[in-house]
């Protein structure tokens, strides 16, 4: 992908927030269902060790909805960045767990917060967050001033509990940042979109019924996507992997992320991880991740953080921030 433009005008984050179900399902939990598992054989291959849900082998989902975590985490952000909801200019929501097939989820989530602007959903699976990021600059640069980008799933909902080789790596989630147009390119340093249809059917979904996957094939395609990738996002924004302060994964498998980093030359302790705590929970897993890391203090003024993640398709997508990048 080509370098952002100097000339172009940008954005930073002014907010954040997250929301996870309360239900918790352990690798405990998942064995004593009379799955083939055990804490042990999921931890070693995935290094996750519970999830959050919002419903589990046909029992009511309790614990909300594709629209209600994105509201709660949406909320979170908007509050965080000191704004009212009629200053919001557009709502870009990527999920692959739309609460109906039409209207688009980002209605509700519009109407749920009180906000009177555009509202559109992306679908480019585990990738999504990011591309409705690239997205969001794309609306700042052509006159938006602020933009609400939500990443939420409900894969519980089109897991099968049954299939050991996918009930054991999904969740439910959301994270939501606030994007505030500034004087000056803004945070945005490079940044890549990719999609490769030829293997869409290494991880799929039909319509009405659960997901099916080809770990393995998946595993060796997808570090090599990642990787892909980020190397077109540093180079477009003219750094190296030495410079990254931050790498913000996909949630996907923890064996996945250290092969990406490795190849990347990134060390591990530059990783933003949680999927030990919420499994993979597709768009939101990269918003879960870099809040974490916000709230944690790990990012200063000025540290290029990369955000890079793979998803059905087989998409990718990575983009490098300049956080609290102004001028």
């Amino acid at each position: 992908m080509p370098s952002v433009p100097g000339s172009t005008r940008g954005a930073v984050i002014t907010g954040w927030g997250t929301a996870l179900p309360e239900r918790v399902l352990t690798n405990d939990d998942l064995r004593d269902t009379g799955l083939d598992t055990s804490d042990e054989w999921i931890v070693e291959r995935t290094g996750i060790r519970e999830r959050h849900i919002i419903g589990f082998r046909g029992a009511p989902d309790v614990d909300g909805s594709t629209a209600s975590l994105s509201i709660a985490a949406g909320r979170q952000a908007i509050e965080m960045a000191g704004l009212e909801p009629h200053q919001i200019d557009a709502i870009v929501l990527s999920t692959t767990t739309p609460d109906r097939a039409v209207p688009a989820t980002s209605a509700t989530v519009q109407q749920g917060l009180g906000l009177r602007c555009g509202a559109f959903d992306i679908n480019a699976a585990c990738s999504g967050f990011t591309y409705a990021m690239v997205v969001a600059h794309g609306l700042i640069a052509m006159g938006s001033e602020r933009i609400l980008v939500i990443g939420t799933d409900t894969l519980s909902r089109i897991t099968d509990w049954q299939d050991r080789n996918t009930a054991v790596l999904f969740g439910d989630g959301s994270g939501a940042v606030v994007l505030e147009a500034v004087e000056g390119r803004g945070q945005l340093r490079g940044w890549d979109l990719d999609a490769d249809g030829s293997a869409e059917e290494y991880l799929y979904c039909e319509t009405g019924d659960v997901m099916k996957m080809e770990g393995k094939e998946v595993f060796r395609r997808a570090v090599r996507i990642m990787v892909d990738s980020a190397e077109k996002s540093m180079k477009a924004a003219g750094v190296t992997a030495d410079d990254i302060k931050l790498v913000v994964p996909h949630q996907a498998n923890a064996r996945i992320i250290k092969a990406a980093c490795d190849r990347l030359g990134i060390d591990m302790d530059r990783a933003a991880v949680v999927l030990d705590r919420t499994g993979n929970t597709s768009s939101a897993s990269i918003p879960l991740a870099l809040a974490d890391a916000l709230d944690a203090g790990r990012v200063s003024e000025g540290d290029l953080v990369l955000l890079v993640g793979f998803g059905a398709g087989m998409t990718a997508a990575s983009t490098i921030i300049e956080w609290g990048g102004s001028s």
